[in-house]
């Protein structure tokens, strides 16, 4: 059977900064509040005229140019995102006709902040199978639109941000490869994390020929989403390590979705691992849900903190519920 790599990553974010203290002169919030529970000193919000398209089709030119590849020789498109440009259909089909890809397949997933390994995770099936050689697999968010900027929704206000990531995944031989993924749902938790409109359940547009505005902006019940997460991280970081018979002491770098860094420490604790092989860059970025990974991932390369022949896992959970993990000996 095939084996698959990531041979080049990219990312992109909007130039439009904005910090802490921004935030505190349009909610009632402060700099210490918001890095106290989050580990957020910043975020970049794209502007009105910047959509996920645009930031997706940035990180793809970067991560092909990073591959070293031909855009011709791209054979399949997956995208991870829950803020695509419209309703449908999904942005994969703007980035096949974006980068001249003639007919080839393209489909987004929308499994939130756990869709660019759900992403990676098809990916690497479609290789193995014989069924595509180069695959381009993106997550991204420009989610900050969609969110209610005012204290009312500061609890979600002050966490996301914008961005795109990219990987290319090619067939190989190599012993550089993806070793396994783990993907994960329990269902019974939507309402906990959700933007419950646009949709088609009763109601979820219009309520008695009524606009209600809350129906169309996500909602989170903070407190059970960090107490699944940081169960769930560890216990999928783990799945990975067992099934590739490896211990945590082979993980060069843990690389886990962005969500809050108090996840990440807590996690670490459970694990009882350093937080130095936990990669953060939630300060710079926030939560960016879909990009957050490939982000991660692309900066952690550039640091030089991941070199040829690295064990690292990547892991994520986020609303759905929705967990995963992917091992990979890079």
């Amino acid at each position: 059977m095939n084996s698959s790599k990531i041979i080049g990553m990219g990312f992109y974010v909007p130039d439009n900064v904005i910090t802490n203290e921004d935030l505190s002169q349009k909610i009632d919030t402060s700099d210490e509040w918001i890095q106290t529970r989050s580990g957020i000193k910043e975020r970049r919000w794209a502007s009105e005229e910047i959509t996920t398209f645009d930031l997706a089709h940035k990180a793809s030119l970067n991560a092909i140019s990073n591959a070293g590849i031909d855009p011709q020789d791209i054979d399949m498109i997956i995208v991870g995102t829950l803020s695509s440009d419209y309703f449908f259909p999904g942005v994969s089909a703007q980035l096949q006709e974006s980068l001249n890809l003639n007919t080839i397949g393209a489909f987004d997933i929308k499994a939130a902040c756990s869709a660019f390994i759900y992403s990676l995770s098809i990916a690497d099936q479609f290789i193995k199978t014989g069924m595509a050689k180069n695959i381009l697999v993106v997550g991204a968010e420009a989610q900050t639109k969609l969110i209610d900027k005012s204290t009312k929704g500061r609890d979600i206000a002050v966490l996301f941000g914008d961005g795109a990531g990219a990987a290319i995944i090619q067939k190989t031989n190599d012993k550089s490869f993806i070793l396994s993924t783990h993907l994960h749902c329990e269902g019974k938790n939507i309402k906990n994390l959700w933007m419950e409109a646009p949709g088609t359940s009763p109601g979820s547009w219009f309520e008695n020929n009524n606009f209600v505005p809350e129906r169309f902006t996500p909602a989170m019940n903070g407190r059970e989403v960090f107490k699944n997460a940081v169960k769930r991280f560890p216990e999928v970081i783990n799945e990975a390590l067992v099934y590739n018979k490896l211990s945590i002491k082979d993980i060069k770098l843990i690389i886990p979705h962005q969500a809050n860094f108090r996840i990440s420490q807590a996690v670490a604790n459970r694990m009882n691992v350093d937080m130095n092989i936990v990669y953060s860059n939630i300060h710079k970025y926030g939560n960016t849900t879909a990009a957050s990974i490939p982000i991660a991932l692309t900066e952690a390369i550039e640091e030089g903190r991941i070199i040829k022949g690295d064990h690292i896992i990547l892991a994520a959970f986020g609303a759905g519920y929705t967990w995963a993990s992917a091992a990979i000996k890079w």
